[in-house]
């Protein structure tokens, strides 16, 4: 077993396809099923499967050792940037995973910093729901991700506290007032996101004591907004999501204040990559304010 076979299978795992692996580690076709069959025969354990449905498919044993593979791959790395930094040099590559919002806010800032200062480093980005982030992180498919708290599986840095506000149609009855209290949303058709995004929103409902009556359950805020806008429903959303309203909306401060916070998650914070401990002081310098003085706030 060597380099080449563990990154070969971990190319085919997340590609489907012998093909594409091949190309991206220019080899030939043979080449790559040498490799791989090579491979099932010194760990005496089948792999791969092929399935006239369903394409290539990883078998059981294969998932948890394309688990493993990952780990020792992100060693590898490691020890290259180590090499790297040794010689002064910054290298490396970091795998981000981030929901949308998230995504979208911070890592086009943080990713030019990182290319301005350090042009040897590569990023790779995937965007999904919380959920799938958590399982990215898991399955060591990114090294680094974006979730919101709480997220007690990982080792997490507090990177950015948003608030959270109603979101309602300009010609709501609520709309005259400027804060609105969650109690006067009890009776209300709600909706949320799911897939990770909801718990705050359940929080807060549950800390009021007030009934969160879900009318409608969708899977991005772009959405949400647009069935505010048809006066379907009424939806509690965070301010990133609300940078950009469509028309006939508008938002009011809830009573009382509630919050989601958005943490930089890993495995583990000690043993992480010199490239991802970069993109973590860089994050943080760019979004995380200092904190004042005693005599600042006296």
């Amino acid at each position: 077993m060597n380099n080449t076979q563990i990154r070969l299978f971990v190319k085919i795992a997340e590609s489907g396809s012998f093909t594409k692996a091949g190309v991206e580690l220019n080899m030939t076709q043979p080449a790559v099923s040498r490799a791989i069959s090579s491979l099932e025969a010194e760990l005496d354990v089948k792999l791969l499967l092929r399935d006239r449905r369903n394409g290539l498919m990883l078998t059981d044993i294969g998932k948890r050792i394309l688990v493993i593979f990952r780990e020792i791959l992100m060693g590898f790395d490691k020890v290259n940037q180590e090499i790297f930094a040794e010689r002064g040099l910054e290298k490396g590559n970091i795998r981000i995973g981030a929901f949308p919002v998230a995504s979208a806010y911070f890592l086009p800032k943080i990713i030019s910093s990182i290319a301005e200062r350090y042009p040897n480093i590569t990023i790779s980005l995937q965007e999904g729901s919380i959920a799938e982030v958590r399982e990215w992180l898991e399955s060591k498919e990114i090294d680094v991700g974006l979730l919101l708290a709480p997220c007690e599986a990982f080792e997490t840095i507090p990177l950015y506290r948003e608030k959270l506000y109603a979101v309602i149609r300009d010609d709501h009855p609520l709309r005259m007032r400027s804060v609105i209290g969650v109690k006067e949303l009890a009776g209300e058709p709600m909706l949320i996101c799911k897939a990770g995004y909801e718990p705050p929103i359940v929080d807060l409902f549950r800390r009021s004591s007030s009934h969160l009556n879900v009318k409608y359950v969708v899977n991005n805020y772009a959405t949400a907004l647009n069935m505010v806008q048809e006066g379907l429903a009424v939806g509690v959303m965070s301010e990133l999501s609300l940078l950009s309203l469509p028309p006939n909306v508008v938002t009011r401060e809830l009573q009382p204040d509630a919050y989601r916070d958005i943490h930089i998650a890993v495995s583990s914070i000690t043993d992480t990559s010199i490239a991802v401990k970069m993109f973590i002081e860089t994050a943080l310098d760019l979004f995380t304010k200092p904190k004042k003085s005693d005599d600042e706030e006296c």
